[in-house]
């Protein structure tokens, strides 16, 4: 079963890094219109259907975070690369709109 993080969970994990190599890479799995839009800087954007050809990119040796814009798509990445043998994989529980409401208001929310 994929872990959930809270925005804050995952915002305190970013601070306590200072930007390091340390902590959690955010995997934004959003459409590049979403991206667009709204973002959490620094982030890795490798859109749902593209990470199957592209997760080498990833790192396997720091915790990924997977986000999309309410939870449902980055669950599903989440899940996929459990299954593909990554070991520290979480989901934003609640994507980048809970993170706009509860971490960063200026991280403009979208419908």
């Amino acid at each position: 079963m994929v872990a959930s993080l809270m925005p804050e969970e995952v915002a305190e994990a970013l601070r306590k890094s200072g930007g390091t190599n340390a902590g959690p890479v955010l995997l934004d799995v959003r459409e590049p219109f979403e991206r667009d839009t709204a973002a959490i800087l620094p982030s890795l954007h490798i859109p749902m259907n593209d990470v199957p050809d592209r997760h080498a990119e990833l790192p396997r040796d720091r915790r990924i975070v997977v986000y999309c814009h309410h939870g449902t798509r980055s669950e599903m990445v989440a899940a996929w690369l459990e299954q593909e043998g990554f070991t520290d994989v979480a989901n934003l529980t609640g994507g980048i709109d809970a993170w706009s409401v509860k971490v960063d208001r200026s991280v403009p929310r979208y419908f």
